[in-house]
């Protein structure tokens, strides 16, 4: 079972929530809380008791975000994932939680069946991310092999799928373990190399595809999965 806390500040949605995820089979929701110092604070007393946060953007006094930054801050020891909601998504918003170190967005609108997909997948160690939050991030990338065709006048370098497709294949290979979710160490072993190249091929990986954190290079392969 996974064990989920919601945390929202509006009762309504918190109840809606509890009762369409509570209904899945592997999915347990041990609480359901209305701001970011109530879930510290159940943190701090059952550090053990939460494996996934489904965590608002939008929360009174401390955001999602700082509540977040906190969290990570305050319990590193705790390996919760953490899944941010909300009913906008905003490519800013969305690129500052995931450098406070979100491991998927999804937004309200989400069905049922998309938000416990979204739970799982964090839960799984996949970096998760709503359709439509991928495309605040990358506007473009319903038309990355655009520049491919004749006559048109788009670089395809200019569009995700053409900076993935910049990269070497060992940096392909790089990307590829990003997206699963690895660490360097972990990489280094899979691909018999140093850390030290490790980390000087992940640098070169985040400069070609224009993003800032190897979270975002992350979601950027899965949403361009099977292109290039």
């Amino acid at each position: 079972m996974i064990r989920l806390v919601i945390v929202d500040d509006q009762a309504l949605v918190r109840e809606g929530l509890s009762l369409i995820l509570a209904a899945q089979s592997d999915i347990d929701v041990v609480a359901a809380l209305p701001d970011g110092p109530a879930l510290l604070d159940f943190v701090d007393r059952q550090p053990d008791a939460v494996e996934v946060v489904l965590l608002d953007l939008y929360l009174p006094g401390a955001d999602g975000v700082q509540t977040l930054e906190r969290l990570r801050r305050q319990f590193p020891q705790v390996r919760a994932r953490v899944l941010m909601l909300t009913t906008i998504g905003r490519a800013a918003e969305i690129q500052r939680a995931l450098a406070a170190g979100a491991d998927g967005f999804v937004l309200k609108d989400a069905t049922g069946d998309e938000l416990a997909s979204a739970v799982r997948g964090v839960h799984g160690g996949v970096t998760t991310l709503s359709t439509s939050a991928a495309e605040a991030l990358w506007p473009g990338r319903r038309n990355g092999a655009a520049g491919n065709r004749p006559g048109s006048e788009t670089d395809p370098l200019d569009s995700p799928a053409g900076r993935v497709a910049s990269l070497t294949p060992r940096e392909r290979e790089i990307l590829d373990r990003l997206a699963r979710g690895l660490a360097n160490q972990e990489i280094a072993r899979d691909l018999h190399l140093a850390e030290r190249t490790v980390k000087t091929h992940v640098s070169s990986v985040l400069a070609k595809l224009g993003v800032t954190s190897r979270t975002q290079a992350a979601l950027l392969a899965r949403d361009l999965s099977g292109v290039g």
